[in-house]
């Protein structure tokens, strides 16, 4: 069975049974583990998402019911990046230059608000969902649109949007690291946010480590002959 937190309107389908929305906390979470005989969980969530991920340590304990992590590999830098490694968004928030910069703010629609504390900037936001209701950042230009983005297409938005500044969740996987990529070709700064962690937890990076966990290891790759 697939879990959505229902932070997505329309989230993408998925070839198994599938449920949107909360638990209930830890405790709604084990009593449901328990009512419905699960075994083991995969918190394959997002790596910023430490509440849904602290509460299934929780709730896997309580229920006694096995648990790993799904968790892809942070982002590095490389040769030509411009990073600075902030712990929190707070002190990404700290981390903004004194004077006004044009800020391609990628960090999802969760985390708006302490930006709202530098109101001398202009802001373009990525989202996956149109806003409902009114942005902390009422000044900000709103694009809506879906990942796996591509580095050619970041590059150009962010030229034309004149941005001189990224921030950005090291969230890792290749489907996000198109604008850390354009920022690299166009020589510009960037605030990384650490991502927090998650104690109590067995932690993998791929999906044949969680099969084998299962007991299931990954069948063979198709060769095609």
């Amino acid at each position: 069975m697939f879990s959505y937190a229902g932070r997505t309107a329309e989230p993408l389908p998925q070839p198994i049974t599938q449920r949107t929305g909360g638990f209930g906390g830890a405790e709604g979470m084990a009593e449901y583990l328990r009512a419905e005989g699960f075994t083991h969980v995969v918190d394959a969530t997002h790596p910023f998402a430490t509440m849904i991920s602290r509460n299934a340590v929780a709730a896997a304990r309580a229920a006694h019911v096995a648990l790993i992590a799904l968790e892809r590999a942070p982002w590095t830098p490389g040769p030509g990046d411009h990073w600075l490694r902030v712990p929190d968004v707070e002190t990404a928030v700290a981390a903004l230059p004194p004077t006004p910069v044009r800020v391609f703010l990628a960090i999802g629609k969760q985390s708006l608000t302490p930006f709202a504390a530098r109101p001398e900037h202009h802001y373009l936001l990525r989202l996956v969902d149109p806003p409902r209701g009114a942005l902390p950042l009422p000044g900000a230009d709103v694009i809506v649109a879906r990942g796996p983005f591509a580095a050619d297409s970041d590059r150009a938005l962010m030229e034309a949007h004149g941005i001189t500044l990224v921030v950005a969740k090291n969230s890792g996987g290749a489907g996000a690291e198109a604008k850390l990529i354009a920022a690299r070709a166009l020589g510009l700064p960037v605030i990384l946010i650490d991502r927090p962690t998650t104690s109590g937890r067995a932690v993998v990076a791929g999906v044949a480590e969680v099969m084998a966990w299962l007991g299931h290891p990954m069948p063979p790759a198709d060769l095609g002959v």
